[in-house]
Parts: C-alpha cells; structure tokens; sequence
C-alpha cells in the first residue's frame, strides 16, 4: 500500500465523524448480521512486516495497551465497518460501547403499538357486542336488549340468566360448542381452548407468526361459544384476537421476530386491557405470560399499546370501576393472617382446578369420535347445569359483581361454585374456544366468601370482610392456576379500585403462589404446550454473563504465532509435547505486534501445506475482536454470529493489539460465580467467633496480669 493511499483512507475515516451520525440505523443494522460487539479487520497481503523474520517463531507473552490517537467514529454504536486496506488508520480507531439502551426504532415499534391498541380496543368492543346479539337472539328471541331505546349499557353484559327456555336451553351450548367444532375443524384447530397457550407457543416456537386466518375465526367462534350460553369468559378470545392482530402486523411490516413478539404481546395486552380497564394488569400479564423478559425495547410498546386500548375505554364507556365493590375497610393484623392462610387453601385448590381441565381434556382425547365433535358434548353438560343453575351460563360478570358486593347467600356460594367450576372445566376440556380469567374469579371467589363467612361467624373479632375474603380467592386461583403473582395482585385492584384490599391480596396471592410452585410444575397456560415438547420460561432473572466484563475472563499470557513464521518451524514445537502446544487455535501476530487473525491446529497440521509456507500466508480471514470492556454476553453473540470457539480480546485505545483470548471455556467458567451463589450455602457471620475475635484478647490479658 503507497502512502499517499494510506492518507487518502486516513482523511475518508476522518470524514465519517460528519457523516456517519444519519446513517448510524443502517450501519448497525449492517453490522448486527455479523456481531454486536466486534469488528473483523483483513490482513492486507501487501504488508511487508509479514516478511521480516526477525524474532522466534513462538512466544508467550502480556500485551499492554498502547497510547494511541483517537478517531471517533459516531456512525454506529455497535461496531465499526473495517475495509482489508484501512492499515495504519485501524489503529487510531476508537468504537464506542452502545450509549442507550434502545435504538431509533423504538419510534417506529411504539408507533405501531399505539396504532394496534385503538384497533384492539375497537375489537375488544366489537366482540362484546357479538356476543351480547348473540345472546339476545338465542335466550330472549329479540335484539332490543343491545340496540335500541331499551339497551343495556355498551358497557355491560348481558346475561342469560333470566331466560324462560326451560329445559330447551339445553340446546343452546350445544349450538355454540358444534359452531365451535366445525370451525375448528376447516378453519383452524388453533382456535380452540383460551388462547394464552397458544400465544405463548407461537412466540416460542414460531418466531410469534399466527395465521392470519385465527385474527377472525378466534373472535367469531368465541362469540358463538360464549353468546350462546358456554361457561367462559370474553377476555381470553379477546387477549387471542389481540395478539393475532399484532403479530398479522408484524408479517405485514419488515421487523425482527423480537419486535414481532413485542407487537404480539402488545395487542394481547391492550385486549386485556381494553375490556378490564386495567392497564398496569394488562402490561405485567404481557410481561409474566408472553414476552418473558423485562427490558425496554419491549415494555414501552406494550405499554403504550395498552394506555391507548384503556383511553379508548374510557372515552367510549367512562373511567369508573369493572366490578363495582363497595369501599371496605382496612384489616388489621388477624385478618390479614386470615387472608394469607385463605390463599393458602385456595392456592391447594388451584392445582386441583389446573389438574381437573387436563384430565377431562385426556378423557375427551380417548372418547372413538372425531375431536370435531367434543366441543358439542362438552356444551351439553353446561346446558344442563345451566338449566339447573342459570348463573352459570354465559361470561358472568355480573355473578363478579355480586360477589365482591356481598350479595351471595352461603347455599348460594357453595351450589353455584360448585356447579360453575363442573360446567367451565367439562366444556373447556372439550376444546371450545373461551376464557379462563372470569370462570377462575367466580370459582375462586367463591371459595374466598365462604371461607371469610365461616370465619368471620366463628372469630368475629378477628374482623374479616366476606367481600374481601371473595377478592382474595379471585386472586389467590388466579395466581396460584397460572402463577402470575403480580398479574393477580394487580389486576383485582385496578378492577375494583379498593385500596384496603391491596394489602390481603398480596398476602394471599403470595401464599397461593408459594404452593403452587411447591406441588405443581407446570401451570394452566402451560402444561397443554409443555405436552407438546416447547418448553415455557418459569424465572426471568438477569443474565449472569451480561454481568461479567470480557477482560475479566480472558486469558492474557498468550501463546502466540508470528506471520513471518515458518510451518517447519511450528509444527517441530508442537511435536514437542509442551502444554501449551496443544491448544486447539492460536493467535497470529505481525512483526510490529499487530492482530493479524487466528489460526487452528488443523490447519498447522494439514498435510498439504509445504514446510516453508509462511503463517501469515495461511490465514483464512481476519481476526474476530472484541473489547475488553464488553461482557460476555455480547461475546458470545460473537461467537455464535462468526462460528468461532475463540476471540481475540483488545484494548478500545489501540484496537490492534492484542491483551487476551477469550475461548468458550472462559465464557462457561463465568457461570461459576452463579452456580456457587445458588448451590453453596454459608454463614457469613460467626457470633461466636466475632465476639472471641473481639473481646478475647483483652480476656487472655486480664487472665494473665491476674496470674502475676
């Protein structure tokens, strides 16, 4: 290379300081295919250090940083792009660690999320009308009860509860679950059950792509199911439709399968949302059951997506409570003991509820019938418990409303959840489309009302609430059936927006969370598709090698190659047995110190190579590098990306030279620290020992003046 080239290519890096900051979205998307961290740099053939022998062909050694000038390169925060004729302008390169946690497409991603959580809302209420037409028609015979002077509010459900079918509303599920069936059936089989599980495997599996086709047929089948007396409720179809609209957009559009599952979870979100009128719920729920992580780039859209979904809500329907329980009082310290030990019973029952759906599913999958046909005979088990106890039928919020109202009898409270919780799981393990949430509260709730009325009869100073004690059941079979503890917590406040409860529900929730994660392992949400092989997070903790600095694991003393070393001449040292002339890849320098690649024992063994070759002649392509200050997370990223076992390690003020190698060895011995934390217990602190350490001397002194 002339020297006037080597200016030329120093002035255009120069140049890129002004240039380079508009063009920083398309360099990082660039450079994302190759690494995230690192830069891979050519041999230039031409140099002619690589033919200057002049030191022995193998060397150990410590490379320190070297005080370089400084380019800035503001083009992109990720890695720098290193044509193979940069030279000596490589070594004045500087390349930032990434300054933000989130990139400019955030704008584009939370933009499209806001867009979604006004369609979702629009559907959210959209199906709620379906399903209240639907049920006017088949329980009543008219449609004045939705549209018209005498409507019931948009707002409201309509129950069918107060029909005068007689035993003929048997027939009515029947209906719905064979509508359900034949729709799932040649439309897709995708659509049965509640949906969450489906979501889940989805965005687990499929890289969050739902068919197109499961936008629509969700929404319809569900209205049918559930508008024609089916014992489920409206925000699992709605939850479904929602995600399915997110991620419809996300095929659409050109994004990443991560923005993808944020778009997902985002519409799923703002379902919940729009139906509850409980945004913080909606977010955590997206959080705890579909995205499985906690970070920005995903938490803003959904968030945003739901804050529109409930604004919607709230400018089509007003701000107040979904379920409207009365202001209570706050519980002092026995009463809440009492709540915790009411989850705790309620948190046993969960899992029997959870175990309970899968096990009438198994007995439907043995039934010598097509799966087609399950859903009509689940629906008319409903059908007759509905003609018994008509407040089973349908979604049932209103039997909410009268629970954490107080307005249940104990004959009430233990026929009706008893009744409920036969037909909701029968027809859910049938395979019909519809909700868990609603049929969960009311089973829950009854149980918490009749445990809080024994109680408050039995220690009325005890000073327990029956309206509270309904609250925490709902939460408590909700948290310990899906184990979406803060979902459940969260949720039961901002649909009732009783301040005095907040504090029983996490105590209770808490201890209902506490067995079911003791006697059960997989969840209601999850143990259909755990089933099926995909395996379903169950902690979100940090990663440990995010925390761990690649200049703390890389190995420093080197052995390293020369280029201008001979073949002949390596391959006698490696025949000569020593340690460190087996390992498996080793670092080729140039004469002047400069990373010039890696080369592996394979190719210094090949025997088609002649023994004058030189190293450098050998390398196949240019070093992958990384920083000393990136973690190691981002290195084995790097590792992943480029195929490779090792990385040469340099130093950000003089990116050629080398101060280590790091090797997948290092990056698996960087989990010791966590394994060591989670496995070895330990007493920190001695008391006995602390106080011998402290006073003991001055005891021996005393003992020994007294002697004297």
């Amino acid at each position: 290379m002339t020297s006037r080239r080597v200016e030329r290519l120093q002035h255009r890096l120069e140049a890129r300081r002004h240039v380079a900051a508009p063009l920083a979205g398309r360099g990082v998307r660039a450079m994302l295919r190759r690494s995230s961290s690192a830069f891979v740099p050519t041999m230039s053939p031409q140099d002619p250090s690589s033919a200057t022998p002049d030191r022995e062909p193998v060397r150990a050694e410590t490379l320190p940083p070297a005080d370089r000038g400084s380019v800035r390169t503001t083009g992109s925060t990720e890695a720098l792009p290193v044509a193979p004729a940069l030279g000596a302008s490589l070594e004045q390169a500087r390349m930032p660690l990434k300054s933000t946690l989130v990139d400019r497409r955030i704008l584009l991603i939370g933009g499209m999320a806001v867009v979604l959580g006004a369609a979702a809302a629009g559907v959210a209420q959209l199906l709620m009308l379906m399903i209240n037409l639907i049920t006017d028609i088949c329980f009543y015979g008219r449609i004045s009860d939705v549209i018209g002077p005498n409507a019931i509010p948009r707002s409201g459900v309509l129950s069918p509860a107060a029909n005068h079918l007689g035993a003929w509303v048997i027939m009515m599920p029947m209906i719905g679950g064979l509508l359900a069936g034949i729709m799932a059936r040649w439309g897709s089989r995708a659509i049965q059950g509640h949906g969450i599980p489906e979501a889940m495997e989805r965005i687990l599996e499929h890289e969050s792509n739902i068919a197109p086709r499961v936008t629509w047929l969700k929404p319809v089948s569900s209205a049918f199911a559930i508008g024609t007396g089916g014992p489920f409720g409206a925000e699992g179809p709605i939850i479904s439709t929602g995600g399915a609209m997110g991620s419809l957009i996300g095929q659409l559009m050109s994004v990443t399968a991560q923005e993808r599952k944020v778009l997902l979870a985002a519409g799923a979100a703002a379902g919940m949302a729009a139906v509850f009128g409980a945004p913080v719920a909606s977010v955590v729920m997206a959080i705890e059951l579909l995205l499985f992580e906690l970070r920005p780039r995903s938490l803003i859209p959904v968030a945003l997506a739901t804050v529109t979904a409930t604004g919607v809500r709230y400018a089509s329907f007003g701000s107040a409570a979904v379920f409207a329980m009365p202001n209570v009082a706050e519980p002092g310290g026995l009463a809440l003991g009492a709540f915790i030990v009411l989850g705790l019973i309620v948190g046993y029952a969960s899992v029997w509820v959870t175990r309970a759906v899968y096990g009438v599913e198994d007995a439907f999958a043995k039934l010598p019938i097509h799966w087609m046909w399950w859903p009509a005979l689940g629906a008319v088990v409903a059908g007759v418990i509905g003609w018994v106890s008509p407040h089973t039928l349908g979604v049932g919020y209103d039997n909410i409303d009268a629970l954490v109202q107080g307005h249940f009898g104990v004959t009430m409270l233990i026929s009706f959840g008893l009744l409920k919780f036969l037909s909701w799981v029968i027809s859910l393990g049938s395979g019909t489309s519809g909700g868990t949430l609603a049929p969960l509260f009311m089973i829950g709730g009854s149980m918490g009302a009749l445990i809080g009325i024994g109680l408050d009869q039995l220690w009325p100073a005890m000073g327990i609430d029956p309206r509270i004690a309904a609250l925490v059941g709902m939460g408590a079979i909700f948290a310990g059936s899906s184990r979406a503890l803060l979902t459940a917590v969260i949720f039961c406040f901002e649909t009732t927006r009783q301040p005095a409860a907040f504090l029983p529900l996490l105590g209770g929730c808490a201890a209902a969370y506490l067995i079911s994660s003791l006697t059960m392992r997989n969840t209601i949400m999850t143990e259909k598709i755990e089933r099926r092989g995909v395996k379903v997070p169950s902690e979100y903790a940090a990663d440990p090698l995010e925390q761990v600095p690649v200049g703390r694991a890389c190995t420093r003393e080197v052995r390293s190659l020369k280029t201008s070393d001979e073949l002949s001449e390596v391959r006698r040292w490696m025949s000569s047995g020593r340690a460190r002339a087996q390992h498996q890849g080793y670092p080729v320098l140039d004469d002047a110190g400069r990373v010039r690649g890696v080369i592996t024992r394979r190719d210094l063994l090949d025997p088609d190579r002649p023994g004058l070759t030189r190293i450098g002649d050998m390398l196949k392509r240019g070093p992958i590098v990384v920083f000393e200050d990136h973690n190691l997370r981002d290195a084995s990223d790097l590792m992943v990306a480029e195929n490779v076992g090792r990385l040469i390690v340099v130093s950000r003020d003089d990116p050629t030279h080398m101060v280590g190698v790091l090797t997948r060895s290092d990056v698996l011995a960087a989990n010791a620290k966590r394994i060591h934390e989670m496995r070895d217990a330990s007493r920190q602190i001695r008391i006995r020992q602390t106080l011998a350490r402290r006073f003991g001397g001055h005891t021996r002194a005393a003992d020994k003046a007294k002697a004297s």
